[in-house]
This record gives C-alpha cells, structure tokens and sequence, in this order.
C-alpha cells in the first residue's frame, strides 16, 4: 500500500527531491500545496543479564524499534506535521486494554504545527511533551543502546493536547519557551479523561548561540562543534489528579494524586567531546504515594522521588566513541521501591551518523541489599 501511494504520487506530477541515504524520501507537489517526507528505521539488540538468584546468563535477540515516519507541510509550509507509527512488540504493546479500545498502541506521533507569528508555533495533536531532553532527543539519536534509568522512571514521555513553542535570540544568545495542556495519561488512550489534565512548562537556554544541527538534542558531538556549546533547561509538570502509576505512564491506579514534577538538565559539546545531566524529582504532595488494601498492605503505589543522570563521551576521528554514564534512582522510601546505582561504559561506531551505527555498552547495577548485576548490550541502527 505504501509502494502503491508513493507510485501515485509521483505519477501526479510530483519530484522526488534531496533524497539520501539517511534522509529517507522526499516529495514536494508541483504546485508546492504539500510536501512528504517518508523514512523508517529500526534496531536489532542483543541483551544478556546476569541473573544473581540462579547465576544464570539470560540473554534474548529482538527487533527494539520498528518505526515509520511521515512528515512535511500542508497547504503552507507554516503548517507543518509529523505521523509516526510503532510496529515492534515494544512500541505496540498494551497492559491497558480498557483505555485503548482493545488495540494495540500503534501511534507515536501525530502532530500539526502551525508557525502563526516569528518564533511561535502552536501544536496540536499527540506528541512528546516538553519534559527532560533525555527524552525529547530522539531513540535514533542516542548516545548509548538506550535511555537511562532516570528516564525510565520519571520522564513525560508523549501526551494528547495543545503545546505553544516559543524561540528568540538576544545577541548570540538563544532563550526558548514551551507550554503544553495535556490530557495527562498518556498516547493513545480513548476513553473518557480519569482525571485532571497535566500543565507542562519548559525554559531552555543557549548561551553561546545554536548548536550546529541541532545538536543540543542528539547523543554525541557528531558535528564536531569548532566552538564551545552549552544549553541549560528547566520543566516542570503538574498532572491534576493523575490515574497512573507514572503520571502519563505505567498502570492504572485505584485512586487519584496529583503528580508535580521537576526537570534540571544541561547539554554541552565541543571538538568531539559531549556531556549532559539532568536531575528529576517527583512528589504527589496532596496525598499518601501507595494505596493499601483491608489489611493494610501497600496493594499499589505512584512512583515518586528523585534521580540523577549524568554522561559523556569523546567521539575519535575515526567515528568511533568512546562514553561513560552514571545514574542513581531513589524512590520514596513509602513506595517500597528499592533504590538503584547504575554504572554504564559504552562503545559505538557511527557509520553514517546516526542513521547506519553499532552500539554496545556494559552496565553494572547495584541494588542495596540485593547482589550486583551485568547487563551486556548490543544494538544495530538502520535507518533510511
């Protein structure tokens, strides 16, 4: 279907254009009403684990990511969208059945971008929300296999609702604003709002000017910055009445909290060296974090605290990258969550940038009380 749409359209007086390997294909209408851009990708990873209760190495081969990708303008190219589609196990995957019609969770994005006045566009549709850069920088774009810990626990990750960007420069200084009203449980969920809706804000600033392509949210200094480069960001989030475990994540509670959280990050790069941070912390501060059943047991609980990420690496002449990461996760002691350190080296071979690499790194987790672990991963990247 897709080769049949593609075909028709250039058979209407369509060009392909700037078309290359990692681009993806690119169709303006003769009349430049619209444009396509169509790309897909996906990751083969290897995983191994050292299981400390039986000593055993459990290790497994899948497809991490499958993606396709649409985007463009419409109409003007002020008005511009993106349509991104999930096919692995684990983009489609749902625990929720009741909140998604019985389907599978098939969209990432779908999003229309309206660019109303300089330096402001207004967003409507499904999307990621304006939360920690760790999780804004795109899965094709990381530094290491995956995300870190922090991330898993506390970002934002995408949400229905309207966000309004805002972006102007003062000298070579560049300041960024982004608001987002969202109903606050998370993509694809259709029935009816269980709760209040999540208000998210974010602050960047550029103190030495842009990174070059956009470098501020892509792992590693690929473009290799010939001057110093730093961005600084703070978000925070409140979700009225939040109904999951993990705000616009994990499962569906009993009852209802409000959710606040709070985003301090940096990315910094130069001459091949990169670094980034970021802290996150969460609080439900109108109520007790766990539900708890007649005898009082902790039967359920929202995860709430605080984590720390922090990276960086050194990309050689030759492509290849040498980086470290150190994260630490501390739950509230309430939530019965156990506190986890993870210590991570990672190696890459970027072959054509982000779009053709391989990717391993080796990670020690250390849980207290508990014996340490390893995790080996790796993981191909294609991506047309």
């Amino acid at each position: 279907m897709l080769l049949f749409f593609l075909a028709a359209q250039a058979t209407h007086g369509q060009s392909i254009n700037d078309s290359r390997f990692g681009k993806g294909l690119q169709f303006v209408a003769a009349d430049s009403s619209f444009a396509l851009k169509f790309s897909t990708r996906f990751q083969v990873l290897y995983q191994g684990i050292q299981n400390p209760a039986t000593d055993n190495w459990d290790d497994r081969l899948l497809i991490r990511r499958a993606r396709l990708k649409f985007e463009g303008f419409a109409y003007s190219p002020k008005l511009t969208y993106k349509i991104e589609l999930g096919l692995s196990n684990s983009d489609i995957g749902s625990d929720i059945p009741d909140k998604t019609n019985n389907a599978d969770n098939v969209i990432l994005d779908a999003v229309a971008r309206w660019n109303f006045a300089p330096g402001l566009e207004l967003w409507a549709g499904q999307t990621k929300l304006p939360g920690n850069r760790e999780r804004v920088v795109s899965s094709q774009k990381m530094q290491f296999v995956d995300r870190s810990l922090l991330n898993s626990q506390f970002n934002l990750d995408r949400d229905v609702g309207l966000q309004l960007h805002h972006q102007h420069q003062v000298g070579n200084m560049v300041l960024r604003e982004s608001g987002a009203i969202s109903m606050g449980e998370g993509r694809d969920i259709t029935v009816n709002n269980a709760g209040g809706y999540a208000y998210t804000a974010r602050v960047e600033l550029l103190p030495f000017g842009e990174f070059r392509g956009d470098g501020d949210y892509v792992g590693g200094d690929l473009e290799r910055e010939q001057t110093p480069k730093l961005a600084l960001a703070a978000s925070y989030d409140f979700n009225d009445n939040a109904s999951r475990a993990r705000g616009q994540l994990g499962d569906f509670l009993t009852a209802e909290r409000d959710l606040s959280t709070v985003f301090v990050d940096a990315m910094f790069k130069y001459r091949g060296f990169s670094s980034m941070a970021e802290y996150a912390n969460r609080r439900a501060p109108d109520g007790p974090v766990v539900l708890r059943d007649e005898s009082d047991a902790v039967e359920e609980t929202f995860v709430t605290g605080n984590a720390f990420n922090i990276q960086a690496g050194y990309l050689l002449p030759s492509n290849w990258e040498v980086a470290g990461r150190y994260t630490t996760f501390n739950p509230e002691n309430e939530t019965g969550i156990r506190a986890q350190e993870q210590y991570t080296l990672g190696v890459s071979k970027y072959i054509v940038g982000h779009s053709l690499k391989v990717q391993s790194d080796v990670t020690l987790q250390d849980q207290p009380g508990r014996d340490n672990t390893y995790q080996f991963r790796l993981q191909m990247e294609l991506s047309l």
